[in-house]
């Protein structure tokens, strides 16, 4: 049975929910499941606007069908062949064999790479390039490495739609909701926007700006991204934090702190120093364990977040492997501009904090307070006066 949803009088949702799946590029958690949006318009052609990841491909084709009805299908635009988009393309061309496919030279290159059986039905396109399908007319916005280098947006001139790929996109599956003014958005949405981004985008900020700078040029009505909701309205909102993700501001002034652990003895540090913080009047503090946070909610906290403790025990003579991997991630994702404290420990040979800052003076435009602290497997009573510092320095950075 189809489900679908009208966008505007031409344009309709078509996609579909994937609640079934664990791990979003079989390496990010996705306990609220993940929509893949769709897009068919019906002008004088009909245009069909991205496909769909496999797992939900019958309820796409029923969509397709539910609205089409029995209209051919003209044209389809591949603004990204990432497979979770682009998986069902011979299928299309099975159902719709006229059907043309407008996309760019990369990306019939990647097609041809996938396997898909695609010769003479395309239309390459570059940026600036402009296509008329009755009374609605596009203009082709190439975005490569948002967030591969295929990447292009279509932008609707005559209804102020912006077909948008990855970019403002989410985790986190529809449910009976399209539209932003339809949810809580801060409430209910923006940790998975901001983990999806992160994740997904966080290494290209220099592409979302550029994207950023072309979209500020275009008078938009409508945001139709390939995961989560449309955006109708409050563009404000988002493009102000797409603006602060991708030149790597945080979002807030505030104090993660991230601790690695063995037997506990690291972690009450971190619980002295959490309390420190607030006592000293500072309400956003929040802390996590490494070992049993997925590192791509790390990634997302650590892009909000002004100030990050890094509290580790020394093991095998080195960083305790899941905050090795996180530092790993920070540096692959291009993370920048935050100011960091550093708690190490060991029990005959502590140097994870001097390893720590190795690897964050290999990035860019990290600030490392000079109040780093060592522990002898647990804190004394004469390690107070060491935490007190770190604490001092810390608030005093904020400020």
């Amino acid at each position: 049975m189809y489900c679908v949803r009208e966008i505007t009088e031409d344009l309709y949702w078509i996609g579909g929910n994937d609640r079934r799946l664990a791990l979003f590029e079989n390496i990010h958690p996705i306990p609220s499941g993940v929509s893949y949006n769709s897009y068919l318009l019906l002008d004088d052609k009909t245009v069909l606007f991205d496909t769909v990841d496999w797992s939900i491909c019958r309820q796409f084709l029923e969509n397709i069908n539910a609205v089409l009805g029995k209209r051919p299908l003209d044209y389809m635009v591949i603004n990204h062949v990432e497979p979770d988009h682009a998986a069902c393309i011979e299928e299309i061309i099975l159902r719709y064999p006229e059907a043309k496919i407008i996309c760019t030279e990369k990306a019939s290159l990647f097609m041809h790479q996938f396997g898909f059986h695609i010769d003479d039905k395309t239309i390459v396109v570059k940026e600036g390039d402009k296509m008329s399908f009755g009374k609605h007319e596009v203009v082709f916005v190439s975005a490569p490495m948002v967030h591969w280098p295929e990447a292009m947006v279509t932008y609707d001139i005559t209804s102020g739609t912006l077909f948008s790929a990855d970019a403002f996109g989410s985790f986190g599956s529809l449910d009976g909701k399209l539209f932003n003014d339809e949810v809580n958005y801060d409430r209910n949405w923006i940790e998975d926007a901001r983990r999806y981004y992160t994740n997904i985008v966080g290494k290209y900020g220099p592409h979302v700006q550029s994207l950023l700078k072309k979209a500020g040029g275009l008078d938009i009505k409508l945001i139709c991204p390939l995961h989560g909701l449309v955006w109708r309205n409050d563009f404000g909102y988002l493009l102000d934090k797409y603006d602060r993700w991708s030149r790597y501001e945080p979002e807030e002034k505030g104090v993660m702190i991230v601790y690695g652990t063995m037997y506990g003895n690291t972690e009450a540090v971190a619980n002295d120093l959490a309390t420190r913080l607030v006592k000293k009047g500072l309400k956003n503090v929040v802390m996590y364990d490494v070992s049993s946070t997925h590192v791509s909610y790390l990634i997302s906290e650590t892009f909000k977040y002004s100030h990050i403790v890094l509290a580790c025990v020394t093991y095998n003579l080195n960083i305790y492997p899941p905050m090795h991997n996180y530092l790993m991630d920070m540096k692959a994702l291009n993370l920048q501009k935050r100011t960091f404290g550093l708690i190490e420990n060991g029990s005959w040979a502590p140097q994870s904090g001097r390893l720590i800052r190795e690897h964050l003076e290999g990035m860019k435009e990290m600030t490392i307070l000079d109040n780093s602290m060592t522990l002898n497997s647990a804190m004394k009573e004469n390690d107070s006066d060491s935490l007190e510092d770190l604490a001092s320095s810390l608030i005093e950075s904020l400020n």
